[in-house]
């Protein structure tokens, strides 16, 4: 059931939050189960190696897609607040153009990423007896990444008109789509890397088709042709917004790049293949957090627009508790059960030596990311572009990339490893100050103006 604008901006924030963060965590767990299983299938019945192919090539499909994210994640924070305002027109207005932006951008990146393919291999780290399958791997999958990036785009809108139980529906069809297809093409009919990439197409495909559906029969905001032309002040603040999200996705590309040549110089395509194990664990694991922080981001954006500070301010502090819990679970059912987990990816024994422990570093300093997490969303919900970037670049740009850079010289392998959970507190620590900042100042006062 749809979440009115009378009650973003006057029902209980707990139970408000449960009910916009429960559909995305839902939404969010099929796709990284899609992600891990997906993982999984390759890493079992193609090989190890699979899965560093898998790791070097989704990094730059990501990129591209994350286009239509970041326009969607920016021009929801207009969009809800524009609906905070009953401002509907320019809600409409700011839809029509994401959708242009998306299409439009998402076209011109994959068609440079096809016609420069390998020379993007090589960049991002496909050395050895990599290049070659992630070659083949990578074709079949950048024809439909613009399908990905306009249902990322979309998907985001729909969470925005509080629809969010229509967005979990657009995350789980693509899942269950490519679980089965991977069946049919990896394990069935053995094509191998090249039918991984195939299912994984078609779910993208897919996924863009409910989205169609959706905004053609379900949506509020019915757009006519004459709302198709580009406003240049909307266009500007949306690209104020997506930007953070933008160089955020762009940040992480370039971790990557750096994480992948790192790796390889210090343990090869195995240290690779560790990662690639990591990184989709990590997705997983912290759905539950992923999911509020996304529940979060809308009550947030229509209550500032509305002007009801204290509204805001208890749904920070909320959505903080209940991420920070759902983290500390997660960090202990790793800590204990991390060999196990690894055990279900692979039977190379030297990834299953190594992985338990890079495993348990990374996921450290987990209970403490609700408050970067939150803190980074709120500053982009209330469209304060600077902040929003500045949170969101912290973990990955400010400290991450540079502490792969320098601990391996003294460390090896482990400095990688190490690096994860110090850029976590650090983050943690840059965000926690601009936030309580936020809250004991701009967030203080009720609409009435008492303390």
């Amino acid at each position: 059931m749809a979440i009115t604008d009378e009650e973003l901006g006057n029902k209980d924030i707990k139970k408000l939050l449960i009910k916009q963060a429960a559909p995305a965590s839902i939404g969010i767990l099929f796709m990284s189960l899609n992600i891990l299983i997906d993982t999984i299938f390759v890493g079992q019945w193609i090989g190890s190696l699979a899965i560093a192919v898998v790791t070097v090539v989704f990094p730059i499909t990501f990129l591209i897609s994350s286009l239509g994210m970041a326009i969607g994640v920016g021009g929801g924070s207009v969009l809800s607040r524009a609906l905070g305002a009953k401002n509907r027109e320019k809600a409409k207005t700011t839809f029509a153009n994401q959708i242009m932006m998306t299409f439009l951008l998402a076209s011109i990146f994959v068609i440079l990423g096809f016609f420069f393919s390998e020379e993007l291999l090589l960049f991002y780290g496909a050395k050895g007896d990599i290049l070659a399958p992630a070659t083949i791997f990578l074709s079949p999958i950048i024809v439909s990444v613009p399908f990905l990036a306009l249902s990322m785009m979309g998907n985001n809108i729909i969470r925005a008109e509080g629809q969010a139980t229509y967005a979990m529906v657009s995350m789980i069809i693509p899942a269950l789509v490519n679980i089965a297809l991977d069946v049919i093409f990896i394990k069935l009919m053995n094509l191998g890397l090249y039918g991984a990439a195939l299912a994984t197409g078609i779910s993208y495909f897919t996924c863009f088709l409910f989205i169609l559906w959706y905004f053609i029969y379900k949506t509020e905001l019915k757009l006519k042709a004459q709302d198709f032309k580009f406003h240049i002040p909307i266009i500007k603040e949306i690209t104020s917004l997506s930007f953070v999200s933008f160089s955020r996705q762009g940040v992480v590309s370039i971790l990557a790049i750096i994480l992948n040549h790192t790796l390889y110089s210090y343990g090869g395509e195995h240290s690779i293949i560790v990662y690639g194990i990591i990184s989709k664990t990590l997705i997983f694991a912290l759905f539950p957090v992923l999911g509020i922080t996304q529940g979060f981001i809308p009550i947030a954006g229509y209550n500032y627009g509305a002007e009801k500070y204290e509204r805001v301010k208890e749904s920070i502090t909320i959505s903080i508790k209940s991420a920070a819990l759902l983290a500390s679970l997660v960090f202990v059912v790793i800590l204990y059960y991390a060999t196990p987990i690894i055990a279900i990816f692979t039977t190379d024994e030297k990834v299953i030596a190594e992985a338990p422990g890079a495993l348990r570093w990374v996921f450290a300093a987990s209970p403490v990311i609700a408050i970067q997490l939150i803190g980074a969303a709120y500053f982009q919900a209330a469209g304060e572009a600077k902040k929003a970037l500045l949170l969101t670049l912290s973990k990955q740009g400010f400290f991450l990339i540079p502490l792969v850079l320098i601990l391996p010289n003294f460390f090896g392998i482990f400095g990688v490893w190490v690096a994860f959970p110090i850029a976590d507190v650090l983050s943690t620590l840059l965000t926690g100050y601009f936030l309580k900042k936020e809250m004991t100042t701009k967030l203080i006062q009720t609409n009435d103006g008492l303390l």
